[in-house]
């Protein structure tokens, strides 16, 4: 019963937040100059954040350390603060994403209901869970996926089942406040193919090359995720490191994603890459056809996004690892003379379960917006890319409840007791 009004109220705030954020998109589409105002923009949120933010720029890390361990709470504030600024980062081209603020609103406003509500630790860990499920249900209109993800993001290995039904009739609710507010999402096709093989005069429901393809490219998909994870980080520690003066920071990223897009004579790498600016341009809609994309767009979308994130411009990173993970499936079919839709369907899902850790949700998000008849592939894809991915991710409050490699744990225990005895 709480979760339902928990969860209308994000879904209308999300609502109101997309159509904003389109809004911002196609006029800086309409006024191209908007650009070179991405420095100022820098300072302008850096600023806001300086004087409102306080733990609010923690994003989607903090609501992770209130799930696991309620604390101080999740700042009131955060909800517009972080609609405010990925609005801005959008409208002046920076090149981020929408879940991030979709999470931090859905966690905001579920910790506000919870104090309103005076819920205990317990009850409070599970609203703000449903929360997160609710925000991310609704940005993509995927509510089973966002039910999955807001359990399965928290510890890499486990699952809390006490807030499934929560989190389910958050997904669930919020998706649908979306609609209702008539906001739609993008469709995306993947072309029907014949997945089969003949093997000794009998039919066989997969081919075995196929799949063999697609745990390769399963492979790159989850070693680019790790990249990617570590590009932000790297770009973020650099800054911090070199440029003592904070408010200098976004404005050299500013300058940089300005440099580059004259290098490249292209916008195709600024903001979200779903909506194309010109005919032509590279989305992640064109990926799912031949020749939708170039060998290195996912490249550049990854330095793009890296430099916008690491320098301190808001927004989420899902949508750019859609984005990436697309176009690389574009160009490893191309090479792997694959079927081109289903690997940009591929890539999008397991680039973005390598870099979030969670391949639960990735393989259902790809049901929820493919269709079932590629489940097989899917969750292959996915499990292999979270594999390769490391242990790491893009949250870095997300913990570690079981080590992907099984092994390694008892032989860190062993090694323990062996120093201990020997007081090495």
């Amino acid at each position: 019963m709480i979760s339902i009004p928990v969860a209308f109220a994000i879904g209308s705030m999300v609502a109101f937040f997309l159509w904003l954020l389109s809004w911002a998109i196609h006029f800086r589409f309409q006024h191209t100059w908007l650009l070179y105002l991405l420095p100022v923009a820098g300072i302008v949120i850096h600023l806001l954040y300086k004087w409102y933010g306080q733990s609010a720029e923690r994003g989607n890390n903090l609501i992770i350390d209130e799930i696991h361990q309620p604390g101080a709470g999740v700042p009131k504030r955060m909800a517009p603060l972080i609609l405010i600024t990925t609005v801005i980062t959008h409208l002046f081209g920076g090149t981020a994403g929408r879940e991030g603020t979709a999470v931090q609103i859905g966690g905001s406003l579920a910790n506000l209901f919870g104090g309103w509500l005076k819920l205990n630790e317990a009850d409070k860990k599970v609203v703000l869970t449903a929360g997160v499920a609710a925000g991310f249900g609704a940005v993509f209109g995927t509510p089973l996926t966002g039910t999955i993800f807001a359990l399965e993001v928290i510890a890499i290995g486990r699952i809390q089942y006490n807030a499934l039904l929560p989190c389910l009739i958050a997904g669930l609710i919020g998706d649908v406040t979306v609609s209702a507010w008539g906001i739609q999402h993008t469709q995306y096709h993947v072309d029907l193919i014949n997945t089969g093989q003949i093997m000794y005069g009998h039919h066989l429901p997969v081919s075995f090359w196929l799949l063999a393809k697609i745990i390769l490219s399963g492979a790159i998909f989850g070693l680019v995720s790790y990249v990617f994870a570590k590009a932000v980080h790297l770009v973020k520690n650099f800054s911090l490191r070199w440029i003592k003066t904070t408010w200098l920071i976004p404005v050299c990223g500013g300058i940089i994603i300005i440099a580059l897009t004259y290098v490249l004579g292209r916008p195709d790498y600024l903001s979200l890459g779903v909506d194309a600016e010109y005919p032509g341009a590279v989305t992640i809609a064109s990926a799912f056809q031949h020749g939708g994309a170039d060998v290195l767009s996912w490249l550049w979308k990854l330095i793009y996004t890296a430099i916008t994130l690491g320098t301190g411009f808001k927004g989420g990173e899902v949508t750019p690892l859609f984005y990436i993970g697309s176009t690389l499936g574009n160009t490893l079919a191309e090479f792997l003379n694959a079927p081109v839709s289903l690997f940009a369907a591929l890539g999008f899902i397991a680039v973005f379960a390598g870099a979030t850790n969670t391949p639960l949700a990735c393989t259902i998000m790809g049901i929820e917006l493919f269709g079932g008849q590629y489940a097989l592939f899917f969750a292959v894809a996915c499990f292999t890319a979270y594999f390769f991915s490391g242990e790491g991710g893009i949250y870095s409050a997300q913990r570690i409840a079981s080590p992907k490699i099984a092994a390694d744990e008892p032989d860190k225990k062993y090694m323990h007791r062996m120093f201990s005895k020997y007081k090495l």
